[in-house]
């Protein structure tokens, strides 16, 4: 069944061009991962995606709404997480489990899910003590508590470890065992060969190829998805 339907989707910024006409389908249960380089578009379309950011033209439903004019709804449905996001430093964990419940009409008990993601021994801990890998479990369950049906997660593992990177593969793993749908924006390819079903190549704001890590590797005729980002686009990723 498929969740998000985008088709002919644009978005400029004064004389820069965004996204120039991508088109893009996200399927139910599957973690769909969104890669290309820096300012390549990824994350302007998961904002146009999740109603942060206005769209210039084109078709776009998620869950059957438009994230412009049903914003209010879809935003009850979805869960987000950017790049950008931050919480300050000074803040408990579980005062952030709290205040972000409260902007949701029916979220799930906070306590219940700072317990399955083990972070209940750190519900007094202020957000700036934690490790890295420790902020992004917080910042990845805070994306579940209005129990949403697709959850949108932009850049989650830059600047993490490697062990911390792989602690939290498994993590967005575990939320596709829970019957989400994920759409995750990365410029690892390592990262999208390790966790996603399918993976949508972004570049100058254009979708150039998608299919599953094995099918991109075999219509490149390369041996690693790295190998083939490069023979698509003539861009080296690192």
């Amino acid at each position: 069944m498929t969740v998000i339907e985008i088709e002919n989707l644009r978005k400029t910024y004064k004389s820069r061009t965004a996204l120039d006409g991508i088109s893009l389908t996200v399927n139910r249960d599957e973690i769909l991962g969104i890669a290309g380089t820096n300012g390549a578009g990824k994350t302007t379309l998961v904002e146009c995606a999740s109603g942060l950011r206005r769209r210039d033209s084109g078709v776009l439903r998620v869950l059957g709404l438009d994230p412009q004019t049903d914003r209010r709804a879809l935003q009850q449905r979805i869960g987000v997480q950017l790049q950008e996001s931050a919480l300050p430093d000074a803040l408990r964990v579980g005062e952030a489990f709290r205040l972000y419940a409260a902007l949701y009409d029916d979220p799930v008990d906070w306590r219940a899910l700072m317990d399955e993601w083990g972070l209940t021994d750190r519900r007094k801990s202020r957000f700036g003590s934690l490790s890295g890998g420790w902020k992004q479990r917080v910042f990845i369950a805070l994306a579940l508590i209005g129990n949403p049906e697709v959850v949108f997660l932009d850049e989650l593992t830059t600047g993490l470890d490697p062990m911390a990177r792989r602690t939290t593969w498994g993590l967005i793993e575990r939320l596709r065992a829970t019957g989400l749908t994920v759409v995750l924006v990365t410029h690892s390819m390592d990262e999208a060969q390790a966790v996603c079903d399918r993976v949508a190549i972004v570049d100058a704001g254009r979708v150039i190829a998608s299919g599953s890590p094995r099918e991109l590797i075999t219509w490149t005729q390369t041996d690693s998805l790295d190998s083939a980002y490069l023979a698509l686009t003539g861009r080296d990723l690192s």
